[in-house]
């Protein structure tokens, strides 16, 4: 294809942190991204060219955005793919990734069932309609995770049930139809970011080690410190989920390696993902720049990466939410080796992400740098700042 500049203009349902990051991303390319947020002034305002202030399944909003743009992507799984594929029909403009693709990963149960009808490896899995069907199968399960078909994700909507007098309180939290998982015997969490291009192209960023606490991301380590052949299998597995998915852009793939050294997934997201922020200086191409080089149907930029990294997210550490304020970050720009991401949210809340910092080993001589010290440093740079009041 051919590729002048200016570039098209791009739309994007969702206008948190990672509509904020494809607009960073997009502006060096020549392209305008216009989001569609309910929060007014949401995180992206201030880099986008424009926001629509609408619900994510809010039919108008999403007529209006599709009117003004080019191609049609989103950032968060709240996205109507019904409505997406009206809007894309209506305006005669694409939508990456395909609305199916979306509707399938929006429920947790149908998503395992087609990876599981794929042969692609997950945990074993049931639905559950009640407490008493969750307290049986905990029973047989010797321990689940419960999972919220719908609306959870980057942790929501996920609760840890250990034994059967615990199930009608989990499945209480859930409040809905949900899915229960056997417990995983996992040596660690693993992430690979996909990414699918025009023509079928596929790629993948390397493997990345997640740590996570209360089900929450806390800190990233690329490249994974597991085995060579845990590596393998596991960018080996996230190029088959790929081949299972429709449409452009990047996917988030999360994935256990069991203490047998199997590798089993977990969740999918279908757009830019948290553990792919490392990206945005350790690799070549960032995920949110191939993000939209691929919606586009632009040429796809390499993903080999440059540098040993490791990211820690900064999460309100407040008891009551109140307007954010992050103090001690000239700990974090005083540090030759990292770089700190500001997501622009108005309030702090407990545990809410409010940003991250990256720390990169020196180059690619330094590919074998040492990645527990990385962690160590971010850890201690994280620890560093607050968001209480002195």
């Amino acid at each position: 294809m051919s590729v002048t500049l200016p570039g098209p203009t791009l739309g994007v349902v969702g206008g948190g942190q990672l509509g904020r990051m494809l607009a960073e991303a997009a502006a060096p390319l020549g392209v305008d991204v216009v989001v569609m947020d309910p929060t007014p002034d949401c995180p992206a305002a201030s880099v986008a060219r424009d926001q629509i202030v609408a619900a994510f399944d809010d039919p108008a909003g999403l007529d209006e955005l599709a009117a003004r743009v080019d191609v049609l992507t989103f950032e968060i799984e709240l996205a109507d793919p019904e409505l997406l594929a009206e809007a894309s029909a209506a305006h005669d403009v694409p939508v990456h990734p395909d609305p199916g693709t979306l509707e399938t990963i929006q429920d947790k149960l149908v998503q395992n069932e087609a990876l599981a009808d794929a042969g692609v490896p997950v945990p074993e899995f049931v639905p559950v309609a009640t407490a008493d069907g969750l307290e049986r199968v905990v029973e047989e399960f010797g321990g689940a995770m419960l999972k919220a078909r719908r609306g959870g994700y980057d942790g929501r909507g996920n609760v840890p049930v250990a034994e059967p007098a615990d199930a009608a309180a989990a499945f209480d939290a859930i409040g809905g139809d949900a899915m229960a998982e056997r417990f995983v015997d996992f040596e660690r969490e693993i992430a690979v970011m996909g990414l699918k291009g025009a023509d079928g192209e596929t790629r993948t960023y390397p493997a990345t080690e997640t740590l996570h606490r209360e089900e929450i991301l806390r800190e990233s380590v690329t490249p994974a410190r597991a085995d060579d052949a845990v590596v393998a299998a596991a960018e080996a597995v996230a190029r088959d989920v790929l081949d299972l998915l429709d449409g452009r852009g990047v996917y988030g793939i999360e994935l256990f390696e069991t203490t047998d050294g199997d590798v089993l997934v977990n969740e999918i997201a279908p757009r830019p993902h948290n553990s792919g922020h490392w990206t945005i200086e350790g690799a070549r191409t960032s995920q949110f720049e191939n993000h939209v080089r691929a919606v586009l149907g632009w040429p796809l930029g390499p993903t080999d990466p440059v540098a040993p990294a490791v990211t820690a997210n900064l999460l309100g550490d407040v008891e009551e939410a109140g307007p954010a304020t992050l103090r001690g970050v000239e700990s974090v720009l005083a540090a030759p080796d990292a770089d700190l991401h500001w997501y622009g949210k108005a309030d702090v809340r407990p545990l809410r992400k409010m940003g991250h910092l990256t720390v990169t080993g020196r180059g690619e001589d330094d590919a074998d740098a040492d990645r527990d010290a990385l962690l160590s440093l971010a850890r201690e740079l994280r620890d560093g700042v607050t968001f209480r009041a002195a």
